[in-house]
């Protein structure tokens, strides 16, 4: 979701009088809601049984009454495909999927290997018809506009857990999607003592997943017991943030750091310097899409045969890839990215 924002800008510049529409699941609409360059956030749920295949019907009659001249796909996957060739659109753009390319009526080639290439870029293939030019990120970065109702429940929440308006938050988010992604909770529990320990200044808040609660539990536990006494408060447990919330949170943030997941994505919307930590996956394909200026520092494994893989199943059998990144590399990346946006004229 946050990769096809650059491409929404394009499309924005490239045909500026036009009404574009964007069609989402709920758990990602929070992304667009506030998008300046999109009309209209069409939210659709996913429902079961008789009701679901009811709700589906009423959509594809709402997207036809519609009569869009244009369907990009930028999902790919069967029922973004379906919904795409349903709209009855013109036009229907989407990648040359086996078994569902029939569906559009112009198909971008999409290879199948893992390709050392920003999603952004595979993203922005689908607008070849359109004649846009290629992306930059400073040009056309990833967007997440914050709501002002957000930023001032984060506000309040920070100001409750003891953090001055200007004190110095670094966020760290520590769960992920799936074990290929879950770096070692003793490796963000020291990597969260240290850089609380060596600056008074800084208040350390752990995020997770609203899943994945535990996770946050357990790295603060194990972060404090590493402290003395009277530092432990620089670890905070704020509670689940929701994903507006965060995105207003790294607002008010000197550091982000966490797996390659959607928060860190979300994260890169802003200005924060960000420290991304890779495993399975690759920086060239999903480091964070945007102006040089801003900080981002990748931690990654390099030399590993079986990186990067599809995340279906673990060769060597123990999320090497992930699990050896060592807190140090965390902690020395986190020191340059602060630094570099110390000395940023911006």
């Amino acid at each position: 979701m946050v990769f096809t924002t650059p491409a929404v800008r394009a499309i924005r510049q490239r045909f500026p009088d036009t009404h574009i529409s964007y069609l989402v699941e709920p758990g990602a609409a929070p992304v667009v809601a506030h998008n300046p360059h999109i009309d209209e956030v069409i939210v659709a749920p996913r429902r079961s049984g008789l009701n679901g295949l009811a709700a589906e019907a009423a959509l594809v009659r709402r997207l036809r009454a519609d009569s869009y001249d244009v369907a990009i796909d930028f999902h790919g996957g069967p029922r973004a495909s379906l919904l795409t060739w349903l709209s009855g659109a013109r036009v229907r753009i989407g990648y040359d999927v086996v078994g569902r390319g029939w569906m559009y009526t112009r198909r971008v080639g999409r290879p199948r290997e893992l390709r050392a290439r920003h999603s952004v870029e595979n993203q922005w293939d689908l607008l070849a018809p359109f004649d846009i030019a290629p992306p930059g990120p400073a040009t056309f970065p990833v967007e997440m506009p914050v709501a002002p109702s957000d930023g001032a429940a984060v506000d309040e929440r920070l100001a409750r857990a003891g953090v001055p308006r200007g004190g110095r938050v670094i966020v760290m988010h520590v769960s992920a999607g799936n074990p290929f992604r879950q770096w070692p909770i003793a490796s963000f529990a020291a990597v969260a003592a240290e850089l609380a320990a060596s600056d008074r200044g800084h208040r350390v808040v752990i995020t997770s997943g609203p899943s994945d609660r535990h996770a946050a539990d357990r790295v603060i536990a194990a972060a404090r017991a590493r402290l003395a006494v009277g530092q432990r408060d620089r670890v905070l447990a704020c509670g689940d943030f929701s994903l507006p919330e965060l995105r207003a949170l790294v607002d008010r943030a000197a550091l982000y750091i966490g797996g390659d997941s959607g928060p860190l994505h979300v994260a890169a919307t802003s200005h924060v310097p960000i420290v991304g930590l890779y495993g399975p996956t690759l920086p060239a394909r999903s480091a964070p899409w945007r102006a040089a200026v801003w900080p981002a520092e990748s931690i990654e494994i390099h030399g590993l045969p079986c990186r990067p893989c599809d995340q279906r199943s673990c060769t060597p059998g123990d999320f090497r890839c992930l699990a050896w990144i060592q807190p140090q590399q965390v902690i020395d990346g986190a020191r340059r990215a602060l630094a570099r946006a110390s000395s940023s004229p911006c």
